[in-house]
């Protein structure tokens, strides 16, 4: 199988589909299919923009990558809740070995 610049998005078409089809069909997928608008909003508005249809590309964009923001708060709280307690860790160990 040769790859040109449209399998990429071939291959994202195959996989948005097969996950849908297992969803309807029962195997419940959870929670990625929540992900899966927001994502293709943003596709969308990049592809816009690449394509020279600015304004409508930047709408999509920024309208998918909020509602994809809201939908990953939970995973950026726990990351930035760990980037405090390391830094509060380096900073402990920065001071103690200044004691000395």
């Amino acid at each position: 199988m040769r790859l040109n610049r449209h399998s990429g998005l071939a291959l994202l078409l195959i996989f948005f589909g097969a996950i849908i089809l297992l969803n309807k069909i029962g195997f419940h997928t959870g929670h990625i299919m929540s992900y899966v608008f927001p994502l293709a909003l943003v596709g969308l508005g990049w592809l816009g923009i690449k394509n020279g249809r600015s304004a409508i590309g930047w709408i999509l964009l920024v309208f998918g990558g909020l509602i994809l923001l809201g939908k990953l708060s939970g995973l950026i709280a726990i990351a930035v809740a760990i980037g405090f307690i390391c830094y509060g860790v380096s900073i402990l160990r920065k001071k103690s070995h200044d004691a000395y």
